[in-house]
């Protein structure tokens, strides 16, 4: 299966800066896009940031000229960088790959990084 190793999460102050980083390893055969969700208590978890491997990018609205997403494909890594952080951001952030994993068709499924905090002080 696909493993997704995340990093980066931590507490900082509102204004401050995090920068997330999610490596996806295992029998990849392809990855079809990398993404960002978060998930603050007791509400759904939604879409950060997502991006293709081609570079397309789609962001939430309330994160929008503030967080950057970015990835390496040779490295098969997918970055956060979250600019003037809001109480309001204070989430678990989980690292999303949906990925192929051989050959053969249906084999694209979405795998899920354990989670990282992080938390925005006032």
């Amino acid at each position: 299966q696909v493993q997704l190793v995340e990093s980066g999460g931590g507490l900082v102050q509102a204004g401050g800066s995090l920068r997330l980083s999610c490596a996806a390893s295992g029998r990849i055969f392809s990855i079809n896009a990398m993404g960002w969700y978060r998930q603050a208590p007791g509400k759904q978890r939604e879409l950060v940031a997502a991006i293709s491997t081609g570079g397309r990018t789609n962001y939430a609205d309330s994160v929008k000229g503030r967080f950057t997403v970015s990835r390496d494909n040779a490295k098969n890594t997918v970055y956060l960088q979250m600019n003037r952080l809001k109480p309001e951001d204070t989430a678990v952030y989980y690292c999303n790959c949906n990925a192929r994993t051989s050959y053969y068709s249906g084999s694209d499924y979405d795998y899920w990084g354990q989670g990282t905090q992080v938390t925005v002080s006032s």
